[in-house]
């Protein structure tokens, strides 16, 4: 699998800036777990960086992900992969029963989190996030309404993760991209 390839596949499938953020985002948030669990860092992180490839043009429960899951199928792209993203969703009733997909589920709804409680900081940089100021957002419902809390303390538990560890393994990763994501 070829990163760049499934970039340019990305920026001709979304043309959002902040949804290419957003898969930026997921794809370091995999990585930074790839490495942490000893996986396969490419596979991982462009599971990430795809798995809302669909989502600007199919935004629907009952095309998202599916659409671009078949798409990604017709290319050759490695079914492990197709299943972690069609697990992200879970209306889709497909389970998450690997690692990969636990640990795309478990990141996705945080990596939003993070990046919301960046731009309330009077920075405005990703520098001067901590896990205190993200679980302290985090208890505040009214903020940031789209990342459901739920899906952020179900995935740290499927993935057996401590959720300060996770937390802390999101910012970290974020951190180290905070140039591409404007952060």
């Amino acid at each position: 699998m070829d990163r760049e390839a499934a970039w340019q596949l990305l920026c001709q499938w979304t043309q959002s800036e902040n949804l290419r953020k957003h898969a930026l985002a997921v794809e370091a948030a995999m990585r930074a777990y790839a490495r942490k669990f000893g996986e396969d860092e490419n596979l991982w992180g462009i599971t990430g960086l795809l798995h809302d490839l669909d989502y600007e043009r199919y935004p629907t429960a009952e095309e998202h992900p599916f659409r671009g899951v078949e798409h990604l199928r017709e290319l050759g792209y490695p079914e492990t992969m197709l299943q972690a993203i069609l697990g992200h969703a879970d209306y889709s009733g497909v389970p998450r029963e690997t690692l990969l997909a636990k640990a795309l589920y478990a990141v996705d709804e945080l990596t939003g989190l993070v990046i919301a409680v960046a731009l309330v900081r009077p920075t405005k940089k990703l520098a001067d996030v901590d896990v205190k100021a993200v679980k302290k957002k985090f208890k505040e419902k009214s903020f940031a309404k789209g990342c459901n809390r739920e899906d952020i303390l179900r995935g740290a538990q499927e993935l057996g993760v401590d959720f300060d560890e996770h937390v802390a393994t999101v910012i970290e990763a974020l951190q180290s991209i905070a140039g591409e994501l404007g952060l």
